[in-house]
């Protein structure tokens, strides 16, 4: 599994490794669907966690799941064993932690709304430029004023703040109307129908949670449970995105290392880079080019190799080819284009080596020496040595429950932020002798205020921000609000004269993504 600094990936003409101190420089895993990409990827995952290597990964249909749990010795393990030559195999379970934006199959992500920020966010609900200008408004009068958005609540009632001050806002920040507000709010109201409100508050992800070791020294294979998340796949492809640019913002720079402290699986690749502007390409591009300073390996994972743009796919020095179907055009396009990314055999020839693939076999090229790519080779990938498949509801729970971060995430805390400010100012305004009912019905700005009451509030009291939990959560929200100003000011950038915007407040390496478009 892992000798020598390397992890052993499977017999062709030769043991096939891929080197640990060269596994930062990214990777690519290729196939049709039934090809084997998942085992391929539990293969890797498991070869990182026995090295001491972290691991996060999503898990599209559960089957990921399965590394919690000891292999079994079933007829095509046994085979394949004896296929390459394995007599060490043992059935073994990892340290696993499982992850879940909706909090129902594993502990809860969360990230706060000013962590996304304007233009991951815009991204997220579909906004065109006018209205994300609008959206950087609302941010900067925020951060101006000193207002925390938190949860999407907080942003609701940041909008209608907006809208019932946008003849003057407009004169200091750019043009603001209502219609454009509304359209906003109308985005918002679909981004928490499809579960995205579970998504943003607090506690927020810890980045050092992502990167634990079990006591024996293995890194932690994070799983995020994302069969559900695939219904909206906008907001997978914008988590993951963030989560990358969270790591590369976090993470101190260490330069080549023995290995890494972080590998990050990228499945189902495509959704990164559908409908995305080329700016968006752009930068993907640089940050998974300057992230193996960080010590981070990423691995995109998806069925046709042409998902990856070729800016990105340059940049990923290891290399799984699955089987490919050449039916059509496209699918006979994509083995050429396969074909021509790997360092020729004269052995074989590729293109046709790719139709003729069978089922846990592979073309394997992996960087070696300086980072030169090794010559492809026909493989046969080894057995994991964890279950294949998913585990059951009643063991994942036991996982969940005697974890090392049982409990920290579960319960939501919502301190005091923009709406319960926003709310306590419309209040303090009401004339003296108004019905208590107009006050509540105005709390959040305008007609939404009534209905932001009833919807989103909580009634509990807010902690105060010393009460919270440890780690990044921590970091990011219990600065005190000079701190907070001071350190969304040296985000600060400006913004492009179409959207009329004198400041937009730039968040994490993203930030600068739709800068000068």
């Amino acid at each position: 599994m892992q000798v020598d600094g390397k992890i052993y990936l499977g017999q062709s003409v030769k043991a096939e490794y891929l080197e640990l101190k060269l596994s930062n420089r990214h990777g690519l895993v290729t196939g049709a669907t039934g090809t084997g990409k998942t085992v391929s990827l539990q293969v890797m995952a498991e070869g990182f966690s026995a090295a001491g290597v972290p691991v996060f990964a999503a898990d599209i249909k559960g089957d990921l799941s399965g590394v919690a749990a000891a292999g079994e010795e079933k007829d095509w393990v046994v085979k394949r064993c004896q296929a390459i030559g394995l007599d060490d195999w043992e059935p073994t379970k990892f340290p696993v932690v499982f992850w879940d934006l909706f909090g129902q199959q594993g502990h809860p992500i969360r990230a706060t709304v000013t962590e996304m920020g304007p233009l991951l966010l815009a991204r997220l609900m579909g906004l065109n430029d006018t209205q994300e200008g609008v959206l950087n408004i609302a941010f900067k009068l925020a951060d101006d004023e000193g207002l925390l958005i938190l949860d999407l609540k907080d942003l609701r009632a940041l909008l209608s703040h907006v809208a019932e001050r946008a003849g003057e806002l407009t004169t200091d920040y750019g043009n603001v109307t209502k219609a454009t507000i509304g359209t906003i709010q109308r985005q918002l109201l679909v981004l928490e129908q499809q579960g995205g409100e579970a998504f943003f508050g607090e506690p927020a992800l810890a980045i050092a949670d992502l990167m634990l070791k079990a006591p024996d020294g293995r890194g932690t294979i994070n799983v995020l449970a994302a069969d559900k998340l695939m219904a909206n796949p906008r907001l997978y492809a914008t988590f993951l995105l963030w989560l990358l640019s969270e790591l590369f913002e976090e993470l101190p720079e260490v330069g080549d290392l023995d290995k890494p402290k972080l590998v990050f699986f990228f499945d189902e690749a495509h959704l990164l880079f559908d409908e995305a502007p080329a700016v968006l390409i752009d930068k993907v591009e640089q940050v998974v080019r300057l992230i193996r300073s960080k010590g981070v390996g990423v691995y995109f994972v998806t069925q046709n190799p042409l998902d990856v743009p070729d800016k990105v796919s340059a940049q990923l020095g290891n290399r799984i080819q699955h089987a490919l179907r050449a039916f059509t055009p496209r699918e006979q396009k994509a083995v050429r284009a396969a074909a021509e990314t790997f360092r020729q055999n004269p052995a074989f020839k590729t293109e046709t080596a790719i139709t003729e693939l069978g089922v846990g076999e592979a073309l394997v090229s992996v960087l070696e020496n300086k980072g030169t790519p090794t010559m492809v080779q026909k493989t046969l990938i080894r057995p994991p040595s964890a279950k294949v498949g998913p585990i059951s509801p009643a063991e994942r729970a036991t996982v969940v429950n005697t974890g090392p971060l049982a409990g920290k995430y579960e319960d939501v805390i919502d301190r005091e932020s923009a709406y319960e400010k926003l709310r306590g100012h419309v209040a303090a305004n009401v004339p003296a002798g108004a019905p208590a009912g107009e006050a509540s019905s105005g709390s959040s700005g305008g007609i939404l205020g009534g209905i932001l009451d009833g919807i989103f509030n909580t009634g509990g009291s807010a902690p105060a921000p010393g009460d919270r939990g440890t780690g990044r959560g921590s970091r990011k929200t219990t600065d005190s609000l000079a701190e907070a100003v001071a350190k969304s000011a040296a985000r600060t950038a400006a913004s492009t004269v179409t959207r009329q915007v004198t400041q937009a407040i730039v968040r994490g390496v993203l930030g600068s993504l739709f800068k000068g478009r």
